[in-house]
């Protein structure tokens, strides 16, 4: 199910602010950016007019701060390439880049190795452990950068590692863990630096399918528990789903819709984001909220709800409606989290959301 993005700090502003950037490639690249804003050239014309490959097209997103914001697409879209902007692994061709309201693109060398190291840290999916380091060396790397004490950073290490569940193992190496226990790994070096922000590209991906889903849950555990702002990149849409407040999806360099799960899946921009969602499930992914019509205007026209109708939360998902709606033929009460009532859902409105996947009018 969707959950609630995190509220941004007093000022309103959000952790991370990408405005109009793009990343083209190529000697050639400043006659293809003024050649694509004067003549909207398409990407293969790029390529052909100036041998210039066009890897990020005028993105703009915000990231509130502790927020999960999940960015897919398939090969080639430009998700790898967008993110390490937010760290200036990459220069943009043109843009801005906030973040915790420095302007990234204005940073100098000096201060740019600073943010890296103590604002922001990034999970590879590569797993990048350093062969001849301990398990407890390579997490405590990020500290030992930063001229932290031994002692200290061994210490923030073994606690680290216990956090994601491999105390014990500190003294290992790399080719003596499996993969799940690699990425776990590398999921503490970053936090054990304590970074505001979490850039993760794809880190799960080449991992069995049971890890990874372990992993996802450990994963989000951890971000709420310590409230990481964090962009993940991955080419999963039920990864995507499963732990993302919000979904961007991208297509050629280029951003196409942004949204909760819930939106995207039931409300796709176009053809392209609807064969992107059209195998997943609206059972887990739509919620109470989404689906249920006014408490006023139904009972404007029904009346007021029965006694004994069934209760439900504004985040609970079609899967335990359609259950509660199979137990009786009563409306759904639809109660936030203080116990008001806020909306009503019938059974007719739930048949109309998974047949027809729109809400009900």
């Amino acid at each position: 199910m969707d959950r609630e993005i995190p509220e941004s700090g007093a000022t309103g502003a959000g952790a991370i602010r990408v405005e109009g950037v793009w990343k083209i490639f190529g000697d050639q690249w400043k006659d293809a950016l003024s050649g694509i804003r004067e003549s909207g050239y398409s990407k293969a014309e790029v390529l052909e007019k100036y041998n210039c490959v066009v890897g990020v097209a005028d993105v703009s997103f915000e990231v509130e701060r502790g927020e999960i914001f999940c960015i897919m697409g398939l090969s080639g879209s430009g998700k790898s390439t967008l993110v390490r902007h937010i760290n200036r692994l990459l220069e943009p061709s043109a843009g801005r880049i906030v973040v915790g309201g420095e302007d990234v693109m204005e940073m100098e060398e000096s201060q740019l190795r600073r943010f890296r190291n103590e604002h922001i840290a990034m999970v590879f999916q590569n797993f990048a452990l350093m062969p001849h380091r301990s398990v407890l060396d390579n997490i405590a790397l990020p500290l030992e950068i930063r001229g932290i004490g031994k002692n200290r950073r061994m210490e923030v290490a073994d606690r680290t590692l216990e956090m994601v569940e491999l105390g014990g193992w500190g003294n290992k190496f790399a080719h003596e863990l499996s993969g799940g226990m690699q990425q776990r790994v590398g999921l503490a070096r970053a936090i054990a630096a304590d970074p505001e922000i979490l850039l993760m590209d794809e880190p799960f991906s080449a991992l069995d399918p049971l890890i990874r889903r372990q992993l996802q849950t450990e994963f989000m555990a951890l971000a709420s528990e310590m409230q990481k702002t964090t962009v993940f990149i991955t080419h999963d849409l039920d990864e995507a789903v499963r732990i993302g407040h919000r979904i961007a999806i991208m297509r050629d360099g280029r951003v196409v819709q942004v949204g909760q799960p819930a939106d995207i899946v039931m409300h796709p921009a176009d053809d392209y984001v609807a064969d992107f969602v059209a195998g997943i499930s609206r059972l887990k992914v739509v919620r109470a909220e989404t689906v249920m019509r006014p408490l006023a205007e139904y009972e404007a026209v029904h009346g007021p709800l029965p006694d004994g109708a069934p209760a439900f939360l504004l985040d609970d998902n079609l899967s335990v409606l359609i259950r509660a709606a199979i137990d009786s033929d009563l409306p759904i009460r639809i109660n936030d989290s203080a116990g008001r009532a806020r909306g009503v859902i019938t059974r007719s409105d739930l048949l109309t959301t998974v047949i027809e996947g729109t809400e009900t009018s």
